[in-house]
């Protein structure tokens, strides 16, 4: 073993138990050109086993053996003892013994899943993100990976977008701190030192812009100023820098006209340099070679130069890097100093990981026993899901169902373990808790009724469904059983006291590459909801899914709409919790809830336009639809509970602000239910005339206040001159002199209540 590595494993008492600087350096040193680049390649699962290579799939990717056998990092290979294996054997080949980085996507939770972002998106609540990362991260680490490809933090407006499910909405106030809890929560303990491994690294994602695709076209063309770029789109980044993210990933869009994976712009000047950013940049999957298909590169080799140039590290899954590096260098066209930085930021993750010490880092089958589906990991799993869901509809206070109601317990969700959404990869299916299953647990399988009514998905709904069906192991029926299955859900709502009709999108309709044009309910399940319509005495509808739907005729049609999202491996039990009152719905959108799918994009935080049509005056000549209102169905922030809030007059402890003060703004919030609840109460601002047209309004703060029956609380926020902050007309940061309006409310539809000036 070379000196190098004698100095790594040793553990004596007063000594530095990762590697030092000086001892990296030592180590890149000794590595052949060869070596170092194979430092920048992460190959699939696949390539690298117990065994050895599996041939075909090094093949595709054109690598050559000496590649394989350096290859930095791995992503998706999970579960202690396979990584032990891998480890081991890849060691074993290895010349210098430096370890694999196992990576995977592991996005809202490893085996206990948690419901996805967008729904967390709606606690309001990011202190719970963070705990869920944590106990995340605690699963994972037991499973050996090192580093998570999450969060994704890209800022979502637009519901035909398949990935909306994995951001956490449209407002970048809220997507900052998530971003930073998310982080703090993966990473928590990563570095400290401790006996036992604690924490991964996290890669916030997709950098940058991702989520504003035209036409909500996933990996469509982005195009935007470089002033939304920066006030609305890259804080959610930069927060998870700040948090200290050691990695990000590039975005598959383009930003400005060149793809964000060879824009040096975004990755080495704005990321590097303006935000100090010192980890590692990955690309996401094939990113590189892509770069030919946009037209930003001739050929892989022209590709490969791009991206190095740009600072990024890491070849995911194709063979650029490693085929055509050493050939830029030795043609004096790539620095081999850029290299050696790239690759010296690779080792110092792996050092920081603790990996040069103990390569299996964590990776331990009894605690993985342990810690899987844990009764305290199912517990915090059915507490997200149970702030995550958002009432819509209550008419006639339908919910909370009364003690020893007749349920009829219908639709295709009703008792369906589909309540992961489409990227909880390595999560367990049948771990999940069914409605069906949780509402006979709570009131008696005498007093459920229960039928699918109808499947989740026809052919018309998606292209490929035939293939997907196969490939997924998806039933279809026949038209005999649909007509079967619709006549009995309709004769059992006829004879319970209520339908509870469990309804929603596929899970193949959203993720990466699922986008739609129609944002409806898909299949026989807006004609089934007719049916029981007529029939049930009261309607409830719970409502599954992964991104706001256009819900306007399943509004009309029920008593009560209660939006649950995907909710994870503990989604039954909280439904059923919320519906029988044991628990109290205190959810808010975290994106607005179109009417119309022509709306899109829809967002609260919009600009006036210089013709704002105020919904009432019947003239053409405004900036209107003549088909719909421009008003979302339900809007950012919104939600109903079981408690009833009534709030007092905005007031301000001055109607002057000079720079370096601050001024508190205030208000009465009471409990006008015959319950006890949690009001999610919002801060907004707006900036009445800038140098650049400003937002009509800005969330800058939020509380969760708990409420007892009558009680009322007041409800303080500082407001500082540095919410009043955006990127004026020389692109200079800062805020100007000038009118300011504010508002605290339930949610962003209402109407400013109070000004003040800042001087």
């Amino acid at each position: 073993m070379p000196e190098i590595h004698k100095k790594l494993n040793k553990k004596e008492k007063g000594i530095e138990r990762n590697m030092q600087e000086k001892q990296l350096q030592e180590l890149l040193g000794s590595l052949s050109l060869t070596e170092k680049i194979g430092q920048l390649v992460q190959v699939p699962g696949e390539v690298l086993n117990a065994e050895g290579q599996e041939l075909g799939v090094r093949e595709d990717l054109g690598l050559s053996e000496e590649i394989i056998r350096n290859a930095g990092s791995t992503l998706n290979v999970v579960g202690a003892k396979r990584i032990k294996e891998v480890q081991k054997a890849y060691l074993e080949r290895s010349r210098h013994k430096i370890p694999l980085l196992f990576m995977a996507d592991i996005i809202y939770g490893f085996r206990t899943v948690f419901p996805i972002p967008l729904a967390l998106g709606c606690t309001f609540e990011p202190e719970l993100l963070e705990r869920l990362c944590e106990v995340t991260s605690q699963e994972s680490v037991a499973a050996g990976a090192h580093v998570t490809f999450s969060p994704m933090v890209d800022l979502v407006r637009d519901a035909r977008w398949g990935r909306c499910l994995e951001s956490t909405g449209e407002d970048p106030y809220m997507n900052s701190l998530y971003a930073k809890a998310m982080v703090e929560g993966f990473q928590n303990g990563m570095s400290d030192g401790a006996k036992e491994p604690k924490g991964m690294a996290s890669c916030i994602k997709h950098f940058a812009a991702y989520g504003a695709p035209e036409g909500g076209r996933d990996y469509n063309t982005v195009d935007m100023s470089e002033r939304r770029l920066r006030q609305e789109y890259l804080p959610s980044y930069k927060a998870g820098v700040d948090a200290g993210c050691e990695m990000i990933m590039t975005s598959f869009n383009t930003v400005d006209g060149i793809p964000s994976t060879g824009n040096k712009w975004l990755m080495d000047d704005v990321l590097r340099k303006e935000w100090g950013f010192d980890g590692v940049v990955i690309t996401d999957y094939a990113a590189i070679a892509e770069l030919v298909i946009h037209g930003a590169a001739e050929d892989q080799k022209e590709a490969a130069r791009l991206a190095m140039e740009a600072g990024v590290d890491i070849d995911m899954c194709t063979g650029c890097y490693a085929n055509y590096l050493e050939e830029l260098i030795q043609e004096g066209r790539i620095d081999e100093k850029q290299l050696d930085k790239a690759v010296m930021r690779i080792l110092k993750l792996k050092n920081k990981l603790g990996l040069f010490e103990d390569p299996y880092r964590g990776a331990d089958e009894a605690k993985e026993a342990g810690l899987f589906l844990s009764k305290e990991n199912r517990r915090l799993a059915k507490e997200a899901a149970v702030k995550s869901m958002v009432l819509l509809e209550n008419r006639e206070e339908t919910l909370p169902l009364s003690a020893g109601a007749k349920i009829a317990l219908i639709g295709p969700y009703a008792d369906n373990q589909d309540a992961l959404g489409f990227w909880a990869i390595h999560g367990t299916k049948s771990a999940v808790v069914t409605l069906k299953t949780a509402l006979e647990e709570a009131v008696g399988a005498e007093n459920v009724m229960s039928a699918p009514g109808c499947e989740t998905i026809l052919e018309k709904d998606y292209h490929d469904l035939p293939a997907m069906q196969k490939q997924y192991g998806m039933e279809g029926w026949s038209d005999e059983k649909r007509q079967a299955e619709m006549e009995k859900a309709v004769e059992l709502a006829a004879q319970a006291d209520v339908a509870v009709l469990a309804l929603g999108e596929a899970v193949l309709q959203g993720g990466e590459g699922g986008s739609r044009t129609s944002l409806t309910l898909p299949g026989d399940q807006l004609m089934l909801l007719k049916k029981v319509r007529e029939k049930a005495a009261k309607v409830v509808v719970v409502l599954f899914g992964g991104r706001p739907l256009v819900l306007d005729e399943v509004s009309k049609l029920s008593d009560a709409l209660l939006e649950v999202w995907f909710p994870g491996t503990e989604g039954g039990h909280a439904i059923a919790d919320v519906l029988l009152g044991k628990e109290s719905p205190c959810g808010r959108l975290s994106m607005s809830m179109p009417r119309c799918v022509g709306q899109m994009p829809l967002y609260y935080n919009h600009f006036n336009t210089g013709r704002p049509y105020d919904g009432i005056t019947p003239n053409r000549f405004f900036s209107r639809y003549t088909d719909c209102e421009n008003t979302p169905l339900y809007p950012y922030g919104y939600g109903l509970s079981y408690h009833k809030a009534e709030y007092g007059p905005v007031t301000l402890s001055s109607h002057i602000m000079k720079k370096g003060e601050t001024i508190t703004v205030q208000a009465d919030i009471t409990n006008t239910g015959s319950r006890a609840g949690i009001e999610t109460v919002q801060l907004y601002l707006r900036d009445v005339a800038g140098s650049v047209v400003r937002p009509v309004k800005e969330l800058k703060g939020v509380q969760k206040v708990a409420l007892d029956a009558g009680e009322t609380k007041r409800v303080k926020f500082t407001i500082t001159e540095e919410m009043l902050r955006f990127y004026g007309k020389n692109m200079e940061y800062c805020s100007e002199p000038g009118k300011f309006q504010v508002m605290i409310a339930p949610d962003s539809s209402y109407d400013m209540q109070a000004e003040f000036v800042l001087e």
